[in-house]
């Protein structure tokens, strides 16, 4: 199949073209450094033409509540009317496990809203939901308070390999339309705090973690589980030992773009 991978340049998306590639598919790139923008539309058309998938896995590069809303309204509704044009039989994007569970932050109410419009879109489509990145953790250390004592969380968190995101996004487009949300995630959840202690003590970071289950998540309120699949997910093959032994992380942003 010819399938176009929207965010095809980034972290996820560039693991997702060659495995899409390895498997035989021809796979394709498509981002703003490609010439196509998925916000503006331009070059949408031309790349989704004679292509049976869209998968998106892009992310704002704005953090601002009103700027990532559009980002990812204004790309869902372009992407779809791109994809009626082309007769695409399936469109995959992937958004964030819990983002219906906290109201509070302009990030996941975006990507209810990119979610919610796919559903009406017209278009088959799979909306699979990743749990937090573990190549994130770091980044969760750095937005929870400067100097030597980072407060986070106990609330849980079950975090997932980028390498099996991109496998779990790569297996659902292969696969016939859901027209239904998915959950994949990590093998293990973990108190925020315990797991990002962890981390840092592997990395060698002298900070230290308190645990205070006053602090929210990047400003939203926190239940104990809202970040956890609340029913059936796929669960990553990597654990946080294997994915710590193997890895180098990279920090990059909230919705795994």
């Amino acid at each position: 199949m010819k399938i176009i991978v929207i965010g095809g340049a980034g972290a996820i998306g560039s693991r997702v073209v060659n495995n899409l590639n390895a498997r035989g598919h021809e796979a394709i790139s498509a981002s703003p450094r490609s010439g196509v923008n998925a916000v503006t539309g331009e070059g949408l058309a031309d790349a989704l033409r004679g292509a049976q998938v869209v998968i998106d896995v892009a992310n704002s590069p704005l953090w601002e509540d009103q700027a990532v809303l559009k980002f990812f309204e204004k790309s869902t509704q372009n992407i779809l009317v791109a994809a009626k044009a082309a007769g695409i039989g399936h469109y995959v994007a992937l958004s964030i496990v819990g983002a219906d569970r906290l109201p509070d932050s302009g990030y996941m109410r975006a990507k209810v809203a990119q979610e919610n419009l796919m559903k009406a879109g017209g278009v088959p489509y799979t909306i699979l939901r990743a749990t937090q990145f573990m190549e994130f953790l770091g980044g969760i250390a750095d937005a929870s308070g400067g100097g030597d004592e980072i407060r986070l969380t106990t609330s849980l968190l079950q975090p997932i390999a980028a390498d099996d995101v991109a496998a779990a996004v790569t297996d659902v487009a292969l696969e016939s339309p859901a027209n239904a949300t998915l959950d994949v995630a990590g093998p293990v959840a973990y108190p925020m705090a315990e797991i990002v202690g962890a981390y840092l003590q592997a990395k060698g970071d002298k900070r230290r973690v308190i645990a205070d289950d006053q602090t929210g998540y990047f400003g939203a309120a926190l239940a104990k589980r809202a970040l956890v699949p609340a029913g059936e997910a796929r669960i990553g093959a990597t654990s946080f030992d294997q994915w710590l032994e193997r890895s180098t992380p990279v920090q990059h942003a909230t919705a795994q773009g």
